[in-house]
């Protein structure tokens, strides 16, 4: 196993899988969950080389688009992740709730938006992750009864690395904005909010996707900001029925976890986890090292792991994760900060 270290920047990962390829001769790539464009060199060195990759890539929308604008499409990867709000093929195995970030979400302003004045921010940073996100989400909120404010304009919308967001909030303010949804870097995030804080904005219900899915992330931000921050819920220790190699179970990797590093839940223990199961059971299938029969093998994929079930739809080469929601909540712990679940629409 070679590890490689991309630093988030998606030129250097496909750097990275090209040298792995070339030099180190590796057979197979893996990638825990990151956003889509870091897979998208990575994706493009297998299909060259014709190297079986297995990422989790987080979002599918964007990272079917970028697939679709391939020619062709590659072949050779096979990914995992979560949908923003597509609706899953009738009749397949995520046709069922749970499976979108935007059911999940709903449940929180089904359960506690009649408590505020139904004007909403909707804030994004104008990656392919963000710009999906705010494509999708003020459209459903108005549908839902909810009244988004500067929408039209794109308010909220804001270049990665946005050191000054006192427009966006003013416009919140003199709004009377008692919701923020959203999704960008946690760093952006993180600098938003202070400001919020600075300006005495503090709305009732805030969710910030990708933001505030690590611990590191949201520590950074310092004093009490995370503070009840929302968030999609990736993995998790409590998935039951979700079987690891040998006598690995989610709650038993998650304590190896916390042993080693002294920090609480981070979502990509589990995810990497996954990828690693989902590749071993194709080449023990396919019986082989050979590269095109384990890409077959992996087309075949039909497993629980611990990520729960794995199955690729034939057209996209693509496998959903089923979805939670998390709550930043303070303890008094030594790390200080917990994210658990506290709504999920599955029983597992």
């Amino acid at each position: 196993l070679i590890v490689v270290d991309n630093e988030s920047d998606p030129i250097k990962a496909g750097t990275l899988a090209e040298q792995l390829v070339l030099h180190d001769k590796v057979q197979f790539l893996v990638c825990h969950n990151a956003p889509p464009p870091l897979h998208l060199g990575v994706a493009r060195v297998a299909d060259r080389y014709e190297i079986p990759y297995i990422p989790n890539v987080a979002v599918m929308e964007p990272w079917l688009a970028m697939r679709a604008d391939a020619s062709p499409p590659w072949t050779y990867t096979h990914a995992l992740g979560f949908a923003i709000a597509t609706p899953a093929t009738p009749g397949s195995i995520w046709d069922k709730p749970g499976y979108t970030i935007l059911d999940t979400w709903k449940e929180e302003l089904d359960q506690f938006g009649d408590q505020t004045n139904k004007k909403t921010g909707v804030f994004a940073s104008d990656d392919p992750d963000g710009v999906g996100w705010y494509a999708l989400f003020p459209k459903a909120l108005e549908e839902w009864g909810y009244n988004v404010i500067g929408e039209e304009r794109n308010i909220g919308l804001f270049p990665i690395g946005t050191t000054d967001f006192t427009p966006i909030i003013k416009e919140w303010q003199d709004n009377n904005v008692e919701i923020l949804w959203g999704n960008c870097p946690a760093p952006d995030f993180g600098t938003l909010w202070r400001q919020c804080h600075i300006e005495g904005f503090q709305p009732k219900i805030v969710s910030a996707g990708r933001a505030s899915l690590y611990y590191t992330d949201i520590n950074a931000w310092g004093g009490d900001l995370p503070n009840g921050i929302g968030t999609e819920a990736l993995w998790h220790p409590s998935l039951k029925g979700c079987p690891g190699i040998g006598g690995t179970t989610p709650m038993s990797l998650y304590a190896r976890w916390v042993k080693e590093t002294g920090q609480p839940l981070s979502l990509s223990t589990g995810q990497g986890y996954a990828v690693i199961q989902v590749l071993i059971d194709a080449i023990e299938r396919a019986g082989t090292l050979d590269a095109d029969k384990v890409n077959n093998a992996l087309d075949e994929t039909d497993m629980m792991t611990l990520y729960h079930r794995v199955k690729f739809d034939p057209e996209t080469r693509f496998s959903r994760v089923p979805i939670s929601f998390g709550q930043w909540q303070k303890t008094d712990k030594p790390y200080v900060w917990e994210c658990p679940i506290v709504f999920s629409k599955h029983d597992f």
